[in-house]
């Protein structure tokens, strides 16, 4: 499955913010010159993309700090899309989560059209639950993993604690399962 998002300019953006819109330019065409070049100019929080932890904390570190053998592994989709508003430790409980898993959540944000105001996020409780659990890294199929909490406790519990995030997936036509 290809679960990220596709990149252009219309695509959907945290808070529907333009200036996180991608703009792509063409630099060298066949009129031009002889090969068709272009540039893509985009936040790094657009899209499907890891947030990394200097993210949400001033001395936090960068990606380019991040070995791919934490990304590039086995990961279980749990089903969440009947969470009404947010995904909280309660929904995660009857899953089964064990150490060491990269857990992606799928919820109503992967059908419905709601990417860029009231999407469906992780709250406090449900990354306090995750930290316990000593996971990996975490995905979710919005264009963050929290939104808008007071001092970003998602991120921070889940960052501090070495868990990776990954936001902006595409599960819609992913079951839930073990990848």
């Amino acid at each position: 499955y290809d679960i990220s998002m596709e990149i252009s300019h219309e695509m959907p953006v945290y808070k529907a913010r333009d200036f996180k819109r991608p703009i792509i330019e063409t630099d060298s065409d066949f009129q031009t010159g002889k090969v068709y070049e272009s540039r893509i100019n985009m936040n790094l929080h657009t899209g499907t993309h890891f947030d990394a932890p200097l993210h949400v904390t001033e001395k936090g570190k960068t990606l380019d700090e991040l070995s791919l053998e934490r990304v590039v592994t086995s990961c279980k989709v749990l089903d969440l899309s009947y969470a009404e508003n947010k995904v909280t430790s309660e929904d995660l409980v009857a899953k089964k989560i064990e150490k060491g898993d990269f857990i992606l959540i799928k919820t109503k944000n992967s059908s419905l059209d709601i990417l860029e105001k009231d999407f469906i996020y992780l709250d406090e409780t449900a990354a306090l639950y995750l930290k316990d659990k000593n996971i990996s890294g975490i995905g979710i199929d919005s264009l963050g993993i929290e939104r808008d909490q007071p001092g970003h406790p998602t991120h921070k519990t889940l960052l501090n604690a070495g868990i990776l995030i990954l936001e902006g997936l595409r599960l819609a036509d992913v079951p839930e399962g073990e990848y």
